[in-house]
């Protein structure tokens, strides 16, 4: 599995973050996403990799400025932080 995060610009409230999470949701097939205005990123999990370009295109597409992109392995911790 794989956690992006993306820095996006631009969010200012609750439906904001929801337009992000929708925008995504309705690109890819994800298990996990969301957004947060105060840190301006969106985490995204997903079993497969993605094509960034079409990720940072379907956010874009919501009205909002995408910054970086970071991938990185996603490990699910156990009950016990395993």
């Amino acid at each position: 599995m794989w956690k992006y995060t993306v820095q996006v610009s631009g969010m200012m409230c609750g439906m904001c973050e929801s337009h992000v999470n929708d925008a995504v949701r309705r690109a890819f097939t994800v298990k996990k996403v969301a957004s947060s205005r105060s840190k301006g990123e969106t985490t995204v999990v997903t079993e497969q990799k993605l094509d960034e370009d079409a990720l940072r295109d379907a956010i874009a597409a919501t009205g909002y400025e995408v910054g970086e992109i970071r991938r990185e392995p996603y490990v699910k911790r156990g009950l016990f932080g395993r």
